[in-house]
């Protein structure tokens, strides 16, 4: 396999990493609906779950008992903050060339949720397939 070949590769998957990556980071970071949850109301939760595992039936004590995991999980990794803005910068410099090497077309770009003025500065046009 000749130098060049093994570059080509090398940054095959270094725009693959960077397009996954601002692709993961969109998914996780989607606003959600219904209220924002702060770390005040997370504690208040678990309060209420303390109370109420004494009591329990041994069902609803499991599913306390996960809740009250998925709750301390959440706040011990609700100060961890993705640099959207690094990520989306790469992906700006990714996108095209790895879209065009894949066929991906704008609208698949679209339906995954990333921003038109992403796109945009990526080089990637409504109606081209990258």
């Amino acid at each position: 396999m000749s130098d060049s070949h093994k570059a080509a590769l090398a940054e095959g998957r270094d725009q693959g990493r960077a397009v996954r990556r601002y692709l993961e980071a969109l998914e996780a970071h989607k606003p959600k609906r219904g209220r924002k949850r702060t770390p005040e109301s997370v504690q208040k939760r678990l309060i209420a779950i303390e109370e109420k595992l004494d009591e329990a039936d041994a069902l609803t004590r499991l599913h306390l008992v996960q809740e009250r995991m998925n709750l301390e999980s959440e706040l011990a990794t609700g100060g961890n903050t993705v640099d959207m803005q690094a990520l989306e910068d790469e992906f700006v410099v990714a996108a095209a060339p790895y879209g065009a090497r894949k066929g991906i077309a704008y609208a698949a770009w679209r339906q995954l949720g990333v921003d038109p003025a992403v796109l945009r500065r990526a080089g990637i046009k409504r109606g081209t397939d990258s």
